[in-house]
Parts: structure tokens; sequence; C-alpha cells
């Protein structure tokens, strides 16, 4: 089968000829509908220094799929034929002492699809049955497909009870744009959003955000604690990895209020510690989406019709046309692009 691969070291991609995947014991073999550009996929393509470390070409590349269940293997009890599943790209050891705890999110063994071992960029995959979520058929698989990184978007907001608060968002890609919509969804009363691209500013506002700046050239913070009665916000959600949205959440998150921290930064950050102690602000790293508490949540709120994340979801292309699709991605001139391979 063709399938979009790394076969070597260097910029770019190639479209190669490999072979149909094996089932095996507790795996099950997936058509794939959808899939959808991440982050990730950008760094391997572009060759970074973090793909260089982390990658051993050949490999097909992709973790975000939903697809039909073709084929399953032995000991598989919970998945039939004709399934609708979305892909769970962290493949956990089960055995290390996180997993044993109920963290596996964390696990300590985890092997990532398309980074650690072949991905869904390919007409089928096969994948162990726990990494092949069930989904609801209501959900179309332009939105089934980027549930991993949405799931993302669903851990940091609920983290904290989020009804009735008031909620700023440092960085409008795309698991900061989910994020938007999550929180309205889940009852925030009101949303601030921060993103320096005019073309992601807009698409926070199609995504329910109340007040989206630029935090390049807005007083962000004045206007925030001008709304908020000098308190500032209950909750700070840190999507953007750049070191100046550290130092505004710090500043306008409330006494007693919390931080979930997302974002990637490429460097160390300074941290003003004694202003959030002095708050005794609550923080949390996250990771990923806990497994499977995250991917239930997500679920329902997709199928009830609570949840809609579709202005996010800007461009749909035949898989044929992944090069245009690393470009817009690449741009930022897009949200989340999605490949079909029906």
């Amino acid at each position: 089968m063709k399938a979009i691969c790394k076969t070597q070291p260097g910029v770019g991609l190639q479209l190669c000829e490999v072979a149909e995947p094996t089932l095996q014991p507790g795996t099950v073999l997936v058509r794939v509908l959808r899939t959808s550009l991440c982050g990730t996929d950008l760094h391997i393509y572009s060759w970074d220094s973090w793909a260089q470390s982390r990658l051993k070409p050949p490999l097909v590349i992709g973790h975000e799929f939903c697809g039909i269940v073709e084929a399953i293997g032995a000991g598989v009890q919970h998945l039939k034929t004709g399934d609708l599943v979305a892909g769970e790209s962290h493949i956990t050891c089960g055995v290390c002492k996180p997993c044993r705890l109920g963290q596996a999110h964390v696990c300590q063994n985890t092997r990532i699809l398309g980074v650690d071992v072949d991905g869904c960029f390919a007409p089928r995959i096969v994948v162990p049955a726990a990494n092949a979520q069930k989904t609801d058929p209501r959900i179309p698989p332009e939105v089934a497909t980027v549930q991993d990184p949405l799931g993302n978007a669903v851990h940091a907001v609920l983290d904290t009870p989020i009804a009735g608060s008031t909620v700023l968002i440092t960085g409008c890609g795309a698991i900061g744009l989910f994020s938007i919509a999550v929180a309205k969804a889940c009852g925030a009363t009101r949303i601030y959003a921060t993103e320096v691209r005019p073309y992601r500013r807009q698409l926070a506002e199609q995504m329910g955000a109340d007040r989206v700046f630029d935090p390049q050239v807005d007083d962000v913070l004045g206007i925030i604690r001008r709304e908020t009665d000098g308190l500032g916000v209950d909750v700070a959600l840190e999507m953007s990895g750049h070191p100046s949205a550290i130092a505004l959440i710090t500043d306008a998150v409330r006494p007693g209020g919390h931080i979930s921290l997302l974002g990637l930064f490429t460097q160390p950050v300074a941290v003003d510690l004694n202003a959030l102690i002095f708050k005794a602000v609550q923080i949390h790293a996250i990771l990923g989406r806990k497994l499977h508490a995250t991917w239930e949540a997500m679920q329902s709120l997709l199928a009830s019709g609570q949840l809609d994340i579709r202005p996010a979801i800007t461009h749909i292309l035949p898989w044929q046309e992944y090069e245009h699709a690393f470009e817009l991605t690449a741009s930022g001139m897009a949200g989340k692009v999605v490949l079909n391979w029906e």
C-alpha cells in the first residue's frame, strides 16, 4: 500500500510503497477514513533538532486518525468489525508504576504512533485494541480524527471546575482553539484569548471567545483587571509555549485561581514563584489525555452536541495533497488540516 513516510534524514516526506500491516493478538486492523496534521508531524517534516534526536527512519508518520475496524486479533472483545474508532497515539506499557496507579498518560515506556512505531498516514493501520477508541457514529469523521489533540484541550479545561469561571487562554493554535470551545461548552462565563496571528484571532472569535487580544499590542492585563473588578481570571490555560505568556498569566490569574500549563517551551523560562505562592495559585502541568477518562468526557460532549469544534477544522484535503497540507500548517494560515483517505 502507499503511505506517507520519512524514509531518510532531511527535510520533507516521501510517498512510498509499504507492506500491509499484520494483525496480531490484542490488536485491530483499521481502514483509515481521515487523518489530521499535528505540530509533531511538522517537526518531522522539517527535520528539526527534536526530530533528529527522536526518529529512526524509515517510518510511516502520523498519529491522528479515525477509521473503520476491518479485522480483530485474538483476545479483543470490546470491538467488532464495522466499528468507528479514533486513534489514541500513546501506546502504554501497563506495568510501570504510573500505569498501575491509573496514570497511563505519563507511562514511562510510552511509544507514540508515527514517532516510535509506524503511524496512520496510510490506508490501513494495526494498533493495540486499547488505542482504538470506539467512537459514536454521530460524530463526523472530520471531527473524530482530531480527538487525540482535542483530548489535550478537554484534559486542560476540565482540570478544575470550569462552570461559572472566567478564563484566559494564551495561544490559539489548534489546542488553544479547541480549549475555547470546551470551556464555553462547560459553562465558562467569560473567555479571553491571546494570539499574535490575525487569522487565528478570527478563528478564536468563531470558536466563542468573548475577547481576543494581540498580546504584542493590546493591554491584555489592564483590560482583564478592569473587567474582573481588579481580581483577574479564575482560570488561565497556557497553550502558546511563549515565555511572555508565563508573565501574563502570573499577573492575570486571581488569588486562589488555577493555571494549567500545556504549551511546550524551547528553552528554560523565568517564573515569578513568589507572586504565585502569595496568590496561593494552583498549577497543573498537562500532558496528553487521561487514559481513558478524558476520552469518555470528550465523546459525551461531542455526541450530545454540546461541543462544536468544526470552525477550527479549516481545511479538508485529499490525502494525495499532503504537501499542500504541510504548507498550510506551517504558514499559520490554517486551523486544523484534515486529510481524506476515502
